[in-house]
């Protein structure tokens, strides 16, 4: 158990400082920098998408590029994410089916549309694109890591990542003995889905009023918020553009502006 402390205030819950047992980490955005990889792995969809789509008789080119950029979070201007967009935040069984929606836009059928985006990915997946496994850490999370374990708090991942993304991603940058727990995309429910909060808290033998969670999205915000869960952070250091979160949660820039003392 600790109190955490956000530029020396202490964080309160329920109208009193909070006893934390456990912090619930989102991965991509929040523990690691993992925009290059997945602006990547976007636009190597996206080239497979287009160069199938010259090969069908619509060939509405220029409006599937514009389609799939909006809906994966391309700024067409740069190099950069939306934190919001589907890149960001789902998984890859919601990115194919938005894929899918967007061959379909153009004039495709459903099933057709579908076996598009199945080759498209496949395709991707052979360009070996940047693995997020492989991301750097946001800075000074290491020391977060390690003054939460020196305080006895359980720490674990939630995110839409698959278990085995986010084990090699852990495994990679030596953090993995810091996590107890993760939930991924693997498992049900998913999130954002509050009940996925309730399993993780019940693997980790904690009560959700008894945790923080750190995230980068407003989704897994009011996730945590709906779950019960006692302290509920924003994370704005994992992006190149500022990530625009519900101001009615707290947001953390940078690891260093936590403080954790034993309780």
């Amino acid at each position: 158990m600790a109190r955490v402390f956000l530029r020396g205030e202490v964080l309160m819950s329920a109208g009193s400082p909070a006893d934390i047992h456990a912090v619930l980490f989102d991965k991509d955005g929040t523990m690691s920098k993992s925009e290059p990889q997945l602006f990547a792995l976007a636009s190597s969809r996206i080239h497979h998408c287009l160069n199938l789509a010259r090969q069908s008789p619509q060939n509405e080119e220029g409006m599937l590029h514009l389609l799939l950029q909006k809906a994966y979070g391309l700024h067409p201007e740069g190099s950069g994410l939306d934190p919001a967009g589907i890149t960001a935040v789902a998984a890859r069984d919601h990115n194919l089916i938005s894929t899918a929606v967007a061959f379909t836009l153009v004039g495709h059928g459903w099933p057709e549309s579908l076996e598009l985006a199945h080759e498209a990915f496949r395709l991707a997946d052979l360009d070996r694109p940047p693995n997020t496994a492989w991301a750097e850490t946001t800075d000074g999370l290491r020391e977060m890591l390690s003054a939460l374990q020196a305080c006895a708090v359980a720490c674990a991942v939630i995110s839409n990542d698959e278990a085995s993304g986010i084990e090699r991603f852990l495994v990679n940058h030596g953090l993995a003995h810091s996590i107890g727990a993760i939930w991924s995309a693997d498992h049900h429910p998913r999130k954002p889905d509050p009940k996925a909060i309730h399993q993780l808290c019940e693997r980790m033998d904690v009560d959700p009023a008894e945790c923080a969670l750190i995230g980068d999205a407003n989704s897994d915000l009011r996730m945590a918020q709906n779950a019960g869960v006692g302290v509920v952070l924003g994370y704005g250091g994992g992006w190149e553009r500022p990530v625009a979160l519900d101001p009615a949660f707290p947001l953390v820039e940078h690891w260093s502006e936590l403080a954790v003392e034993a309780g």
